[in-house]
């Protein structure tokens, strides 16, 4: 029992050590796709050993970082999907509500090439794409959306603008909480700017009265998916 007891606050350290590591390889691959993993590891606070403690190289590294990122977007997918949505309604929401890990959908798309491989990365994203694509054809139909791309062409265009704003906002040049993209997104897909901005802000107004009401409930017991979907996004 005592050697039990002793035991636990090494786990906890080492946790907590492999959770810093992880944050700060987001961080530092999203500035330097070429960072080393000693510079990880120095970044992190630790010693070269710990890291290769928990990734015994590079592509552990990145494989642990991509069931992360994959993690992450499940978790997203479970509150993000609206399908009994108004089209543009629901393009909205899945936009805000992504938003806060959309610090690792830039990531696995900028390792696709060299560390992770296209194929891998694909079929993590594939929901979330089809998705979007499955939104853009219901909004084109109904002719909420313009019918001038077909929509996974459209989808595919919609994510390049995404990955071009988050990187803005990393070099602090442009300030998101995932609002503007979405108001940018419908005005894409075809919506009138004023009618963008009005179904975006009531989204908005809705995510925020679903997590006060999760707040609320006394259970402090809502997922992280709840929590991240109801408020804004950190990139």
């Amino acid at each position: 029992m005592t050697h039990s007891v002793a035991r636990e606050p090494q786990r906890r350290n080492s946790r907590s050590n492999r959770a810093r590591i992880l944050a700060t390889a987001r961080q530092e691959l999203g500035r330097n796709p070429d960072v080393t993993l000693e510079e990880i590891a120095r970044a992190s606070g630790v010693v070269r050993r710990t890291l290769f403690g928990h990734f015994p190289g590079r592509a552990a590294l990145f494989e642990a970082l991509a069931e992360e990122a994959s993690e992450a977007l499940r978790g997203v997918l479970e509150v993000a999907v609206r399908p009994e949505e108004p089209a543009e309604r629901a393009l909205a929401h899945f936009v805000y509500s992504i938003w806060p890990v959309g610090d690792r959908y830039r990531l696995l798309l900028a390792l696709a090439q060299r560390d992770l491989g296209v194929e891998r990365v694909a079929g993590i994203l594939a929901p979330a794409r089809d998705e979007v694509t499955a939104i853009l054809t219901r909004g084109q139909q109904d002719g909420a959306f313009h019918t001038h791309l077909p929509p996974a062409v459209l989808s595919a265009g919609l994510e390049g603008m995404h990955i071009a704003l988050l990187e803005e906002v990393n070099t602090g040049a442009l300030e998101d909480d995932g609002t503007r993209t979405a108001v940018a997104t419908l005005v894409a897909a075809g919506v009138p700017e004023e009618r963008a901005r009005t179904v975006v802000d009531d989204v908005v107004l809705s995510a925020a009265a679903a997590a006060a009401a999760v707040t609320g409930s006394g259970s402090g017991a809502g997922t992280g998916t709840e929590a991240e979907a109801g408020r804004p996004g950190v990139v």
